[in-house]
This record gives C-alpha cells, structure tokens and sequence, in this order.
C-alpha cells in the first residue's frame, strides 16, 4: 500500500486528503471510499485510461481511500493524485518529497484547469509541500507568495520528472499589478447629478452602503458603475481574499488589484446571492466581498433574498448550513441598491404622471422592512436631469474619478491609522463599543443630533450609521473631531426625499 496527497474544498479553504492504493490479485476492479461525489467515482475510468496512455495498465483489484473519510470529497480535484497513487505502487514512480498534487485528467494523460487551486497553494505554504498543478492553473498560483510549485501539462511528464529524467518549469512567484482602476464610467462623464457623485463619494471612502432611489432613466445605474472606479485598489491581504473566492469558482484570476463588481438580476433567488447548492459554494454577495454588489430594482428581489442581507450587510460574512456541514463565507460589500419611486416608476417626478393606484404604491413599500432600511446607511433621491442638460455637448462634467479617487485614498488612510490596531479597515466596521468610546462630540453637536433625533424616526442603528458616516466626511475634510456642519450632511442622506415614499 502505498499513499499520495491531494485536496478536496470546503467553503475557501483546501482540506488534505490521503489517497491510499492497494492493489492485489484476482478479478480487475476499482473501488473508492471516502464519502466521494459521483464526479471522484467517475475519476477511475479517467485515471485508468489515462494511465494506459503512459503504458501502465491496470490489474487486480485497486482499493482507494480517500482519508479522512467523514470529509465529503467533490469534483475532479483527486484524479491526479489517484493516478499517482496507483503509479508509486505499479508502475515504478516514487514521490520523495512531501507534494500535494491537483488536476483533471483527460483520457489521453493531459492534464486539465482546476477550481481550487489557490487554497491548494496556500495549503501547501501551510504545510511545507510541493505543488503540482495544471498549466492552466500557474497564473492564478504564482500570485501567491511563498509557494513551491511545478507546471504540469501531461501525466507522462509528470512521471518523468517524479523519475528524474526531466525537470519540470516551475511556477515564478509574480507581484500583482498596482495599475489605478479604469473608471468607466467616468464621474467627468456623468452629466450633472453632483449631490449623488458626493454621496458616492463618501459610501466609498468609508465603505458605506447606499440606496438610489429614481425615476426610470435617471442615472442610477450609471453612477452604481462609476463608483467603481473610485475606490481604493485591493491591499495584499484584500487581493487573496478575492483570489481565494474566484478560484473556489473556477473564474481566472486578475493580477490587477481592481475590486470586484457584481450586479445581480432581481430574479435571483437566495441560494445564487447566499451561496449554497448542493456542493456548497460561494454566492454573489461572496463573490463581491471587498467590492461592489449592485443590486437594481431592489424591492423586485423576493422576500426571502431581501432578509437573507441582513447578516452579511451586519457582520461581513455570511453562514450557510446544509446537512452535510456549514462553511462561512467572505461577506464584505459595499452594496449599491437602486429602484423606482413606485410600480410604474414616475410618483413624484416633475414631467411624468403617476398611474398607481394608493394600493399598489402601499405593497411596493411594504416590500423593503425597516431592518433593511436600517442597514443601509445613505439613502439618496436621484431627480431626472432637466432637457437643457441632457442636450448639453459638454465634454466634461465636473470633476474626473482619479480626482475623487484621490480624496478617498486620502480618507482611507485615515481610518487605517485609526483602526488598524483593531483589525477593522474603514468607518462601517465600526463596533458599538469602539464607536462610542473613540467619537467625542462638542456641547453644540450633540444640541443638534438631539434636536434631529427627535424629528427623524431613527433606531439605534440608525444613530450609530449617522455617526459612522459623519466620521467618514470628517475624514474627507481631514477634520480631527466631527463638526456641526458633518452630522448636517449625514442627517441629510437619511431624511430625505428618498425615505419620503417610504413613509408616506
């Protein structure tokens, strides 16, 4: 007996599995165990047939275990290290240093990309291994620093190196690109809407999430894109966070620190936004982590999706439990949610009538519960440009998103210098208890949030959010304590128009 490792996912981490081979006399027959899924049970006709490409035919009865045992095993991940597994005890070929090996295999011997391969090399870093991957898989790898890993483009060439005939290329650990984000669109290229591009501004430098609330071809959507393009670049840490999530999915990974944006379609149900399935895996609101999540007609969503934010949007991960075991995921977006006014998308707009009747403008606002309105710390009304601005053949309009970009880099450092030593990386994260203990408020600020707090229905929440995106204008003005006129603006995105149909 003879034994090999490989690597099977759960949730984004890669969980070491033993492959054990025994092969004795009699009958020919394989036969895995392990709790393995139909795709590892199918990997013996793939690694048999592969395996006589190379001129190794198979014998006797071939027991594989696949260790531990009470892990379900899924996908193709395994095949390489089966078939490796069978050679080091039939066909000659010894593993001499601890390796971890990944691929799928084609019936011909080639070897086949991979989802995973990212937490496989981490794995390996962890454990001191070798990694043997795919050729597919070696850009995505060589981002992560530390590894030791060989590119892999057949089994024969695999076993030729395991025998020291060749000397397989190794993977060249690169450094991810620092380019500055492409802003498409451009905030000089929006026409007008300049409270909305302030508003976005701040949801940006301090992670904020927002509602865009307008009538039909005002410019949400546009300026959900834009904000994109202001952000900061994706730190170190930030950047193998998203690589470990596109790899658990199988997408190529960038080496360009640019943050992910993902805009889902209302018809989404909870398991595409969550995550789940029945091989659990990351959803859209993972996907997005430590960038945009995009969601348009938000009120469309289902009720369902709708409460499903609650978590994430609070604590920045979200758990999904299946019988088979629960795996928390990433959860930290920055989420932009648009809609109309009303069903027919025109109540309060200046040039369109609106045709809802009272009942159905009453079921609209009931779709969005006040939980999640409370999670959502700007809520800005988006008017519809005036003809005169729409027919304007300026060029630019205002100030370019490598400009805003630019102050919001500025905020952010702020707040990395205040909140580094507490692990948190922008004013959202703030705790209650941090909250209370690091803002302090003149005689004069605290009249005015009080005066305010009795005019304007706000929870708990609510109050720490208006704190909390006061603290981040402070930043932008690169103001020590927050001032009168800060608690104004953040006042302001939370009373406004855009909360008026809610509460009508």
């Amino acid at each position: 007996m003879n034994s090999v490792s490989g690597m099977t996912l759960k949730g984004v981490k890669a969980v070491a599995v033993e492959v054990e081979v025994e092969i004795t006399g009699g009958l020919f027959n394989i036969s895995v165990v392990g709790l393995p899924d139909a795709a590892v049970r199918e990997a013996r006709e793939r690694v048999r047939a592969a395996l006589r490409s190379v001129g190794i035919t198979l014998r006797g009865r071939v027991a594989i275990n696949l260790a531990p045992a009470d892990i379900p095993k899924e996908g193709a991940l395994l095949d390489l290290a089966i078939a490796v597994g069978i050679a080091s005890v039939q066909g000659g070929v010894r593993v001499k240093k601890p390796s971890l090996f990944i691929g799928e295999l084609a019936l011909d011997g080639r070897l086949r990309k991979v989802r995973g391969a990212v937490p496989a090399a981490f794995l390996a870093v962890e454990k001191g291994w070798d990694l043997y991957i795919p050729e597919e898989n070696a850009a995505e790898v060589s981002l992560v620093e530390g590894v030791s890993a060989w590119k892999v483009r057949s089994l024969g060439e695999l076993f030729a190196h395991l025998r020291n005939e060749i000397e397989l290329p190794a993977v060249e650990h690169c450094e991810a690109d620092y380019a500055p984000p492409q802003a498409d669109p451009d905030f000089a290229d929006i026409k007008g809407q300049s409270v909305a591009k302030r508003a976005l501004e701040i949801a940006a430098a301090g992670h904020h999430n927002i509602l865009l609330v307008g009538s039909p071809g005002s410019g949400k959507t546009l300026l959900a894109r834009a904000l994109k393009g202001i952000l900061p670049p994706l730190s170190d840490k930030e950047l193998m966070e998203v690589l470990l999530l596109r790899s658990t999915v199988g997408d190529s990974a960038s080496s360009v620190r640019e943050r992910p944006f993902r805009s889902v379609h209302h018809t989404a149900s909870a398991v595409a936004l969550c995550g789940g399935g029945t091989t659990l895996r990351p959803g859209e609101i993972s996907l997005a982590s430590r960038g945009v999540l995009f969601l348009d007609e938000f009120p469309e969503f289902t009720r369902d999706v709708l409460e499903a934010l609650r978590q994430p949007l609070e604590d920045g991960q979200i758990t999904v439990s299946r019988a088979s075991g629960s795996v928390v995921y990433p959860a930290k977006v920055l989420m932009v949610a648009a809609c109309n006014p009303c069903p027919c998308g025109y109540s309060g707009d200046p040039v369109e009538r609106c045709t809802c009747s009272p009942s159905a403008l009453e079921r609209y606002r009931r779709r969005l519960s006040g939980p999640i309105l409370d999670r959502i710390d700007l809520h800005l009304s988006i008017p519809r440009l005036l003809p005169e601005e729409l027919v304007s053949l300026e060029g630019k309009c205002g100030e370019s998103s490598a400009e805003v970009a630019e102050r919001v880099r500025r905020a952010r450092e702020i707040q990395t210098m205040r909140w580094s030593r507490y692990g948190i990386g922008s004013n959202s994260e703030i705790p209650e208890k941090l909250l209370r203990r690091n803002i302090t408020l003149s005689p004069e600020v605290k009249g005015f949030l009080l005066q305010a707090l009795n005019r304007v229905r706000l929870s708990g929440r609510g109050l720490s959010r208006i704190l909390k995106v006061s603290r981040t204008i402070a930043d932008l003005d690169a103001a020590e304590d927050i001032r009168l006129e800060h608690i104004a603006e953040a006042l302001s995105y939370r009373e406004g128009e855009a909360l008026s149909w809610m509460k009508s």
